[in-house]
């Protein structure tokens, strides 16, 4: 990839995604845990340990070549993005609860994402060419983490500018994320087509049993309709942006962040089309259970 992109576009793109994060979070984001716990802790399961488990076991049923299983389980360990909270307003899911599953995901991803991506490295023998230096991973979460907390007390500081930025932001966001992966695939564009074959299908069966297991797994456990929706959209609309970067960044090698860049390509269809049905759901059965009330009465 054209090194301007890499060592300044990338950086900036993922500082104005994180900092999009921060301008909608507040000390209560945090504190809410406690009123919902439930569905925080069974969300969070979800995202750390059941998704990279049924990503790896999509690495190895496909026998993806080393780079691009890496990237899948890279992916899988990456937090919810932005683009998650915006899902969750679009289809009615609690964005509160939500906004409060990035917030704790993001930090949480601070140990969980080198740790899963360092076991991806070592199932594949890969310690000799791929690694992640300690100092190199310090500075990415330094990334993430102070935009967030610039963002938080802008918001705090001058919420009516936050809401203001929210929209722009959030297409800049969108346009930022484009615009890498069409680098990508520019660059990767001899081999495009072999890694299209690859991990196409595996990173649209990812995605969908994502937003499945993000919806049912907490319904199944008594969660509510709107706040299965938000852990739904959490765990499946991962920050591709932060894969990437720490595909091209961290690891140096941009093979390593095609799966995220495909990801991103049909993410947004399954999320749309998926959203889309299990609103419909919710506001099918809010409508039986009113229409139960008007009869009792």
């Amino acid at each position: 990839m054209d090194s301007a992109l890499t060592t300044v576009g990338l950086p900036v793109a993922l500082a104005i995604i994180m900092f999009g994060l921060g301008l909608d979070l507040t000390v209560g984001d945090f504190k809410r845990i406690g009123r919902a716990p439930r569905a925080v802790a069974v969300s969070l399961a979800c995202q750390v340990l059941l998704l990279p488990l049924v990503c790896f076991a999509l690495v190895v049923l496909f026998d993806l070549p080393a780079l691009l299983g890496i990237g899948m389980l890279l992916l899988a360990a990456s937090p919810g993005g932005t683009t998650a909270n915006l899902f969750s307003h679009l289809f009615r899911g609690d964005v509160a609860l939500n906004i409060t599953l990035t917030a704790i995901n993001t930090v949480i991803a601070v140990v969980t994402l080198p740790l899963i991506t360092g076991l991806a490295i070592a199932y594949y023998d890969r310690q000799d060419d791929v690694s992640m230096p300690l100092v190199e991973i310090v500075k990415v979460f330094a990334l993430i983490l102070l935009p967030v907390g610039i963002g938080m007390v802008v918001n705090d500081r001058a919420p009516a500018f936050a809401r203001r930025m929210d929209k722009p932001v959030r297409i800049g966001s969108a346009v930022i994320l484009a615009v890498l992966v069409l680098g990508i695939l520019l660059d990767q564009r001899e081999d495009v087509g072999d890694y299209l074959a690859d991990v196409g299908v595996i990173a649209a069966l990812f995605c969908a049993i994502s937003l499945v297991v993000g919806y049912y797994v907490p319904k199944a456990l008594g969660v509510t309709g709107p706040q299965a929706i938000a852990s739904s959209m959490e765990v499946g609309v991962h920050n591709a942006t932060l894969a990437i970067f720490v595909a091209v960044e961290v690891l140096d090698e941009v093979e390593i962040s095609v799966p995220a860049a495909v990801y991103s390509l049909v993410m947004f269809a399954f999320a749309a089309l998926w959203g889309a049905w299990v609103s419909r759901q919710v506001g099918g059965a809010r409508e039986g259970a009113a229409l139960d009330a008007d009869s009792v009465a």
